[in-house]
């Protein structure tokens, strides 16, 4: 009985792991399906040669955005490119990119989740930072307008009205992914710069003392040589 209770207890302490993945959880039959956010973004860590993969739930006929921006990345090689993928719920690959930052975009035309991957093969002896912005948006942000517009007759006024709110939320939201756009580039910069002051304060440091060495050196061997022509007019 002990020794049921006590796999019981590690089975749910251990629970289930894997991937991030936004899956919808079901509840009552009147209540709507959670999925998960609609947009994400955040800064990633990507060990040397590894892969790391996400996946975002999309209804039908939505605007799938991925873009991402390597922002620093250490190793011998150094390299900031990485390889980001896109496939369908299917296993179809939709996109690839393979840059220092780049862009995937498409329509989704099955409702289904969608996988994300990001492989660092060109770094074997670092990792790289990536910063990550992807999501789904759907005409209107909506997706039960259809419906309740066909529930209910609206006049010419409150169509118009609520016509100008939706492109007002398209118009904001193409601002809120500019404006990550625009912290994608500020990271990245930032990250440059503290790498190229720390490698001039390095390189600045060791001239310094090749320098002070080379003075040493010589005043060691001038003494060496004045010291040897002391001796020899002494013998003299």
């Amino acid at each position: 009985g002990s020794r049921m209770l006590l796999v019981v207890v590690l089975l749910v302490i251990l629970g289930p792991t894997g991937c991030p993945k936004t899956e919808p959880l079901s509840g009552s039959g009147q209540e709507p399906l959670f999925r998960g956010a609609d947009r994400y973004d955040f800064a990633i860590i990507i060990p040397a040669g590894a892969v790391e993969c996400f996946w975002q739930f999309a209804h039908q006929t939505g605007n799938f955005f991925f873009s991402y921006e390597v922002q620093r990345a250490t190793g011998i090689g150094n390299s900031r490119n990485i390889l980001a993928t896109a496939t369908d719920p299917n296993g179809v690959q939709l996109g690839v990119s393979q840059h220092i930052r780049g862009q995937i975009n498409f329509l989704t035309k099955e409702t289904g989740f969608y996988q994300l991957c990001l492989d660092n093969h060109e770094n074997h002896f670092g990792f790289v930072q990536v910063y990550l912005n992807f999501g789904v948006y759907y005409e209107g942000f909506n997706m039960e307008k259809k419906e309740r517009e066909e529930k209910r007759e609206l006049n010419n006024t409150l169509e118009a009205i609520e016509v100008s709110i939706h492109k007002l939320q398209v118009h904001i939201f193409h601002m809120w992914r500019f404006y990550n756009f625009a912290r994608m580039r500020k990271g990245a910069d930032s990250f440059l710069l503290e790498s190229n002051y720390n490698y001039v304060n390095w390189w600045s440091m060791a001239q310094s003392c090749v320098i002070v060495l080379s003075g040493v050196l010589q005043l060691y061997f001038l003494k060496r040589l004045f010291n040897g022509h002391t001796s020899i007019r002494q013998k003299c």
